[in-house]
């Protein structure tokens, strides 16, 4: 098997798992126990609290989530909730998934006004624009580090300093596509989100990093928990096996990121010799995705066609709706054909050189019987 996925789920790291069963086995109280097993509970939950915040080198609260989705819809809607005296106006980009898409929708119908911000020519953000969308009702303003199809990473940073103009507005990115493969800075971002199983984690848990001094509305209510923004019992394992897969992935952190580069480079060299395929990331991408478009082939048909030599790639993120027009590739590229046949190869420190001989031998004959 060759899976080429990963921008979707990563299977789950032995030692990961290994930690979930200590911990669901060893660990039996509910942290939220005032007995011994209850206090033994919350001090490792406590451990990997702080672990999470070293390795990412932040001092913002930890939130936990089931994973991105919800951490995503934790942000938006808590903070319109919150903060509707302000102000009803949001910015978002035309590239963010449908975990961003879809809560500000919700928040259309209910009076908030949004503005997508301009792209310019490589599909970064302009900042001009921007600057010039941004108002003294902009309360939230929130924009993808990495783009989960095409893998643009944007300018956070300057971005950031952008909305920290306007005391009375935040700033989300949600950074379920960079945490754990690229370096994106934090300390102007107000809020970030990401997800355990995009970095060999188990499913189920996310997190949602929030600046201390900022109050939201919580979407699940019904007492403290770990934190007074999400009710529940705390989910110990989960906890414990997210911060053992975010401290694997970042060891040797710099050798892993050559490792996906140098793959990216041979897998991008290997398609140019196909005249009806047109690669659609561009330099701004980070090296774990690749997006192609060939001209011709509907996606689900390429898909389908390479899964029948056990290779298992992607067409739009895996979250979107079964739309065959890709709008992140529409977006970039204002070219309907390209949108319209996009594929999505996404790579990870484990793939292996072999892999992608296999992958491009299989591409090979399902472009000559497709094409």
């Amino acid at each position: 098997m060759v899976y080429l996925d990963y921008s979707a789920t990563t299977p789950a790291n032995k030692e990961v798992l290994d930690t979930f069963v200590k911990a669901s086995e060893n660990y039996i109280g509910n942290p939220n126990s005032l007995h011994k097993l209850g206090t033994d509970a919350k001090n490792l939950i406590d451990s990997a609290t702080s672990q999470i915040k070293e390795i990412l080198k932040t001092n913002k609260e930890v939130i936990y989530t089931s994973g991105s989705s919800e951490s995503n819809n934790l942000v938006i809607k808590g903070v319109c909730s919150r903060y509707k005296n302000r102000g009803n106006h949001i910015i978002i980009s035309p590239f963010e998934h449908s975990s961003i898409v879809a809560p500000v929708n919700y928040l259309m119908d209910r009076g908030f006004e949004v503005d997508f911000v301009n792209l310019d020519e490589n599909g970064m953000v302009d900042l001009n624009h921007l600057k010039s969308l941004m108002r003294d009702t902009t309360i939230l303003v929130s924009i993808a580090s990495v783009n989960s199809e095409i893998g643009l990473l944007q300018p956070i940073e300057e971005i950031g300093k952008i909305v920290k103009e306007y005391p009375k507005c935040y700033f989300h990115s949600d950074m379920t596509q960079s945490i754990g493969k690229v370096s994106v800075p934090m300390d102007n971002v107000d809020f970030v989100s990401f997800s355990a199983h995009k970095f060999f984690g188990v499913k189920g848990v996310g997190v949602l990093l929030k600046n201390e001094n900022i109050v939201i509305d919580p979407l699940i209510h019904g007492g403290k928990s770990t934190t007074n923004y999400r009710s529940g019992t705390p989910a110990l394992p989960l906890i414990a096996s997210l911060s053992k897969a975010l401290r694997l992935a970042y060891n040797d952190f710099d050798n892993k990121y050559n490792h996906v580069l140098d793959l990216n480079k041979y897998l991008k060299e290997g398609l140019k010799k196909y005249s009806h395929v047109f690669i659609n990331s561009n330099d701004h991408s980070i090296p774990h995705i690749l997006n192609i478009s060939v001209i011709g082939v509907k996606p689900e048909t390429m898909l389908h066609a390479l899964e029948e030599y056990d290779v298992y790639i992607s067409t739009q993120s895996a979250c979107s709706s079964s739309n065959t027009v890709s709008k992140a590739v529409l977006n970039l590229t204002h070219d309907e054909e390209r949108a319209k046949s996009s594929i999505r190869v996404s790579i990870s420190a484990i793939t292996t050189k072999e892999e992608i001989d296999l992958f491009l031998e299989a591409f090979d004959k399902c472009y000559n019987k497709l094409v």
